[in-house]
Parts: structure tokens; sequence; C-alpha cells
């Protein structure tokens, strides 16, 4: 963890390049650090999954409306100051990416960060992760 899933009109493939998206988003979130300069987030574990909804409905239907919602899970234990410069961060990669459409055509963009507390169950198993743990 962290994983930001995108879900999306799927007619905003035809008009923004969601990949670079994806990497730009994952970029900025391995570029967060915390009060004390510490990463706030292992680059082995960041993940960017964008998928467009197979069916939708926005608004009243009467226009060529379209929706992109962001939702960042992340593990507890970071702060609210954290939470709160993350989530402008990224809101600042999704408007530096996606305004020129906004300006274009209505488009709900919301973002929500959601921390997992009290899971049930977690378990993780990875070889990504010493990829970027080495030291040197």
């Amino acid at each position: 963890m962290p994983h930001l899933v995108l879900l999306y009109t799927p007619d905003l493939e035809a008009e923004a390049d969601l990949s670079a998206l994806c990497r730009a988003l994952a970029d900025t979130m391995l570029e967060q650090k915390d009060e004390t300069g510490q990463k706030v987030f292992p680059t082995g574990g960041t993940r960017v999954l964008a998928y467009p909804a197979a069916h939708c409905a926005v608004a009243d239907g009467q226009g060529q409306y379209g929706f992109l919602y962001a939702n960042l899970r992340i593990g507890a234990g970071r702060s609210p100051a954290v939470h709160q410069s993350v989530g402008q961060a990224l809101l600042g990669t999704l408007r530096s990416h996606l305004d020129a459409l906004l300006q274009k055509r209505p488009i709900g963009l919301t973002l929500q960060i959601d921390e997992s507390v009290g899971q049930a169950f977690d378990a993780k198993h990875s070889s990504l992760h010493s990829l970027f743990n080495k030291v040197t």
C-alpha cells in the first residue's frame, strides 16, 4: 500500500492520456514527505490503477458529462497534516493533467483518501520491495 484507484467514464480515454496521468500520480505519491522529511510511501508498494466504468450514469444524462473518481487507500498511522498535503499534491496533479479538458466540458473530479484501520485481514507478499530497499 498505498493504492490509488481511478474510476472514470470511458469517454475520457479519447481525450486524456490516462497512462501518463497514472505515472504522474505515482510520481507525486513517491515525492511526498512527512513532517520529519521521511518518505510517506514505500516505492515498492505504490500503485496507481485506472478503470473505465463499464456502465455509468452521470447527472441528468442530458449532456456529455464525465467523471473521474480517485480513491487512495493508505495504511493507518499518518498525521492529518500528511493526509492534507498528500491530498493537495494529488489534486494538483489531477488538475494539471485534466484542467484543459474540464474547461471544454463538464466533468466531475473527486479525490478521496481512506485510511485502512482495523482490518480483519491484511496480507502482503511481494518481490518488489527488495528492489528499492537495498542498502548502498
